[in-house]
């Protein structure tokens, strides 16, 4: 299973994998133009719509599926694209833990521009994943114009709101990670104190690195004390070394979750 999961890795890793959609209809993108914020800021989105039954992927999939890469070349007065990740819901497909969207999804998107009083043409491919009983790449282009002004898009904004919590919103005081090699790579454990939040949580820990794949992570809690252990192992199957900072720590609860950017050593 190790081995499987590092090379869908290190293929999912190629800043130009793509893969053409096989069959038609399964997923579609559109692009809702959104408005301008005062500081020239564009929040716009990205709709995809599947057909029924069908589930797409979240930033970190699980361990069969393929992350959404958002590729923006060909766009015009745009120097960087931020995409935002809606809250998921976690699956299980064909025996195994998947995590992501059913039927469809709005990725907000803010653009930045150094000219934000003039329009921005935004084009570019989002190449995802799609699953029911089997799974597949897809590869969906987009292309709009994002005129100044605009007007604020509920749908978009809906997606703005469901978010995780911040680590300063769910009152989270110090989040430890003790590190110890093993074999082929790191064990990581994160511990911290948060009360529950549902009746059964996941907990999803990402390196910061996308070079690395980590294990679904193993969860104990004892009160308000909860702690979950995961392997890390880098693609090129070398030793490599951590940063604590850019560890990602994502609780998924049954009406929240919250979201922690690094970790303290333990």
């Amino acid at each position: 299973m190790r081995k499987n999961m590092l090379t869908l890795l290190m293929m999912t890793a190629l800043p130009g994998f793509a893969l053409a959609d096989p069959y038609n209809g399964l997923a579609e993108a559109e692009l809702l133009p959104g408005w301008r914020n005062a500081n020239g800021d564009h929040i716009a989105g990205l709709r995809i719509t599947l057909q029924p039954g069908w589930k797409t992927y979240w930033r970190a999939p699980g361990d069969t599926g393929i992350p959404p890469q958002f590729s923006f070349d060909g766009s015009h007065n745009i120097t960087a694209v931020a995409p935002h990740f809606p809250i998921p819901d976690v699956f299980h497909l064909n025996g195994m833990r998947a995590i992501g969207y059913a039927d469809s999804i709005v990725f907000p998107l803010t653009v930045f521009s150094n000219d934000p009083d003039a329009p921005m043409q935004i084009s570019g491919q989002i190449n995802m994943g799609v699953c029911e009983e089997i799974c597949m790449p897809v590869t969906l282009d987009f292309d709009a114009l994002l005129p100044a002004g605009g007007a604020r898009d509920p749908a978009i904004t809906a997606a703005l709101i469901n978010r995780p919590l911040s680590r300063d919103e769910a009152h989270i005081n110090e989040v430890v990670c003790t590190v110890t090699p093993i074999s082929d790579g790191l064990r990581l454990t994160a511990s911290l104190d948060v009360p529950p939040i549902g009746p059964s949580e996941v907990v999803v820990i990402e390196a910061g690195d996308p070079h690395v794949w980590v294990s679904e992570a193993d969860v104990t809690r004892i009160g308000p004390a909860l702690s979950a252990t995961v392997d890390m192992v880098h693609s090129s199957g070398q030793a490599f070394a951590l940063d604590r900072s850019a560890v990602r720590i994502t609780l998924l609860g049954q009406d929240r979750a919250i979201d922690i950017q690094g970790c303290a050593a333990g």
